[in-house]
């Protein structure tokens, strides 16, 4: 019981304020849905430069793919079936097969689709009317209009109540990215339509659009919630935003653009310097591939926009304050996590994976972590974020920050001592966490990484006393592994010989899996070693 107590303490402690008087009162103050007529339309400046990077998640008439699930949408009840996982329901409301691939082609099924979800889902009722869902949906109504679509009158009064609720219940007991989707929809809403209590939306909406940005976005462009995967939202949510401006010009201040356009353009330069050279994004914190667009697209959607591309070459590139950093040699990349698990009082998509890392050798994965496949509570969504799903090191059984309940974090891993050393034939990376200071023993786990040309080697430094340690290396699923001899063997991608060998630790070769998408697992393999003593460490040679 004592120990429950002081994980809540420790999860608690970190909140805000706002975030805590915003739980209470969203239970406490009843909302009734405003049905007053809707403000009328403001005419168009331009066309909506209309980009399609999402794939089409209407299978049929009724039936729809989400995070690799179809489900039948056939009755009323459907829409809100405690059968179908919470995420799934929000992507059936989300309505983003309206801008996805061959939307223009589902012209009419998307007409009947917006009738029927306006007479399932009366006002408040349901999944549909929490506001994130109703975040993203206006957003999608409003770009499908933009994109040539008439919106029926019934829909355009819906828009308006659904607007009214969300800006009532705006998500501050949250903050973070879910603050960011809604005060994105009050702007296309006060964009969109005209007149006073439009303005008082758009009003709204850029008010706490231009706080949240300088608190979300890090001086390196990072999102301060250090997930690639939402980071890649929201960079999108930004070039969304300067896309709707060209729309509607002269309707909100330069300066105001200004701030928007130099994010995004940093935002962007972020991204390239994360992803793989497989133009995807590394597995740090909640990531998968399938849920924000694609980097490439994102890119040529920037450039669209006239923000021109950030150029990565050899080197290191030291994202500082979000801490993470990138290692090129020619055709080597290198990926390292020495960053917090995630701003202190939101770190709900944050993982126990300080100082793991990711690999690429001529433009193949080769080192990964475990990835993503559910938000749902349980053993499985428990394991994902786990020290032992990462290509980090675990020390008794535990993780280095402590993980819990989904979205949950109690005491988390600080980094220090960090060094970053640049020498003409290799590139050395150093950092200490000090996660598992809580144990008994208080040991303090240190890693190095150092990258030449032809050779990674990583080794793991544990000082005070334990029980137990394991230093994980999860290899993608392409990759095979085999021992040649005692602590050394092959590792074969494609036709790329690997040749590893293990120093100081027992080293066995296990069966693992690897989660690329929500739904989705592979089969792969996962090095695990041992330390004999206080170190032990790892080297591969290509």
């Amino acid at each position: 019981m004592i120990k429950l107590w002081a994980l809540y303490f420790d999860t608690i402690r970190y909140l805000k304020v706002i975030q805590l008087v915003n739980r209470v009162s969203r239970k406490l103050k009843p909302y009734k849905p405003n049905h007053s007529p809707r403000p009328p339309r403001r005419k168009q400046g331009s066309e909506w430069l209309t980009i399609r990077h999402k794939s089409p998640k209407i299978i049929s008439k009724d039936t729809f793919r989400f995070l690799n699930v179809e489900h039948s949408v056939k009755h009323k009840n459907d829409w809100d079936s405690e059968k179908l996982e919470k995420l799934w329901r929000y992507n059936l409301h989300y309505f983003d097969d309206l801008v996805a691939e061959g939307a223009v082609e589902r012209r009419d099924e998307h007409l009947d689709l917006i009738r029927r979800w306006i007479v399932d889902n009366p006002p408040l009722r349901g999944t549909g009317w929490e506001p994130y869902p109703i975040s993203i949906r206006v957003v999608n109504w409003i770009k499908w209009s933009l994109s040539g679509n008439i919106l029926s009158e019934e829909a355009l009064q819906s828009v308006s109540i659904q607007i009214r609720h969300l800006r009532k219940t705006l998500e501050f007991h949250l903050l973070g990215n879910h603050l960011l989707s809604n005060v994105k929809a009050l702007i296309f809403a006060g964009c969109y339509f005209s007149g006073r209590e439009a303005e008082k939306w758009l009003e709204t909406g850029l008010s706490i659009l231009s706080a949240e940005l300088s608190e979300q976005i890090l001086e390196d462009g990072g999102h301060f919630e250090r997930s690639p995967m939402y980071h890649s939202l929201i960079y999108e949510d930004l070039l969304d935003l300067i896309n709707l401006f060209v729309v509607y010009p002269n309707l909100v201040p330069a300066e105001k653009i200004d701030h928007i356009y130099e994010t995004a353009k940093k935002m962007g330069a972020w991204l390239q310097v994360m992803i793989h050279p497989d133009q995807e994004i590394p597995f740090f914190n909640d990531s998968a591939f399938g849920i924000a667009p694609k980097p490439n697209s994102l890119f040529r959607y920037a450039a669209a926009l006239s923000i021109k591309p950030h150029v990565v070459s050899d080197g290191i590139s030291w994202l500082r304050e979000s801490g993470y950093i990138r290692l090129q040699r020619k055709e080597v990349v290198l990926l390292i996590d020495i960053a917090p698990v995630g701003p202190d009082y939101i770190p709900g998509h944050g993982h126990a994976d300080t100082l793991s890392y990711e690999l690429s050798i001529r433009g193949r994965r080769t080192i990964v972590n475990s990835g993503v496949s559910t938000y749902s509570f349980g053993n499985q969504r428990d394991w994902e974020r786990s020290t032992a799903a990462h290509s980090a090191l675990e020390i008794d059984g535990q993780n280095s920050s402590e993980v819990w309940a989904a979205f949950r974090v109690g005491r988390r891993a600080r980094v220090s001592n960090i060094f970053v050393i640049d020498n003409e034939n290799e590139f050395v990376v150093e950092a200490s966490h000090d996660g598992y200071k809580r144990l008994p023993g208080k040991p303090i786990h240190k890693r190095r990484w150092t990258l030449s040309d032809q050779k990674l080697k990583v080794e793991d430094f544990i000082s005070g006393s334990f029980h137990h340690a394991i230093s994980r290396l999860y290899l993608h699923p392409s990759v095979s592994c085999v021992r040649t001899s005692r602590g050394c063997g092959m590792l074969k991608l494609s036709n790329i010989p690997i040749r590893w060998c293990v120093q100081d630790c027992d080293e066995s070769i296990v069966l693992a899996q690897y989660f690329p998408e929500f739904g989705k697992s592979e089969d792969n393999l996962c090095l695990e070693m041992i330390p004999s003593n206080h170190h032990c460490g790892v080297e591969l040679f290509w």
